[in-house]
This record gives structure tokens, sequence and C-alpha cells, in this order.
């Protein structure tokens, strides 16, 4: 998957990320960094950009299909680079849209963090991931 989040720093009590266990198919395939969506119950799932879904965090390990993994971790808590989608502000509260990426919100979408700096369309980016 291309555009996955590099992790500059994990907050939490040990400073892991505050990392939540979160069920998944054997058959699923993620990649370390990859924006991950909340599924009922407690099912982790890629996340596909649609506009108000709920987040699980940031997967922060590679699973292959077949390996007989049936858990994911996900990073809840940190500062990540990210490529924008479009301009950011510095400040703006932040959503995840498609292939890993993020945009500003607007009304009606979940918000998963700030953006830390500037950005124009397709720049990388620091933003502040709080789930």
């Amino acid at each position: 998957m291309a555009n996955e989040w590099v992790k500059v720093e994990l907050y939490g009590n040990n400073n892991d990320g505050q990392p939540v266990r979160y069920a998944c198919a054997d058959t699923d395939s993620f990649s370390k960094g990859q924006l991950m969506a909340l599924v009922d119950p407690r099912v982790a799932s890629l996340a596909v950009g649609a506009t108000n879904i709920a987040y699980a965090g940031v997967a922060s390990m590679d699973k292959e299909s077949g390996d007989g993994a049936t858990s994911i971790s996900c990073w809840t808590q940190g500062i990540f680079e990210v490529v924008a989608s479009g301009a950011i502000r510095a400040g703006d509260l932040i959503r995840g849209v498609s292939e890993n990426v993020v945009a500003s919100c607007s009304a009606g979408t979940t918000v998963i963090g700030r953006c830390l700096e500037a950005a124009a369309d397709a720049e990388t980016v620091n933003v502040r991931l709080n789930l």
C-alpha cells in the first residue's frame, strides 16, 4: 500500500503509541503504518476513505495473509509523517481519506488529529494522531 504513516514520536504511558489490540482475519494483509478502520465487533480493517467511519489507529506491524495471526495492534497516540490531500493549514483538524492520506476536516467527518504544519497538496507533513 502507498503513503504509509511514518512514526516520528509515540505518546502514551510508555511512549509506545498507546496501542490497542484488535481482531482481524487470517486472510487480511496490512502494512505497518496503514490507517485502520474500526469495524464491529472490535475488528480492525483497512480504512478506505469513507467520510464518517470510526478509526482503530495506525497499524504498528505488518500482517501477511495466511500467516495465522488473527489480531493486530494499532497505535492511537503520536506524531506521524503523513501525505496531505489538498492544502491544510497548521493547526487544522484532520480526517483520513483514501490511500492513507489526510485532509482538513469538513462538517460531518471524523476527526483523527491535528496538522502540526502547513501543507500543500501531496506534501508530507507532521500530524498529531489523537484517537
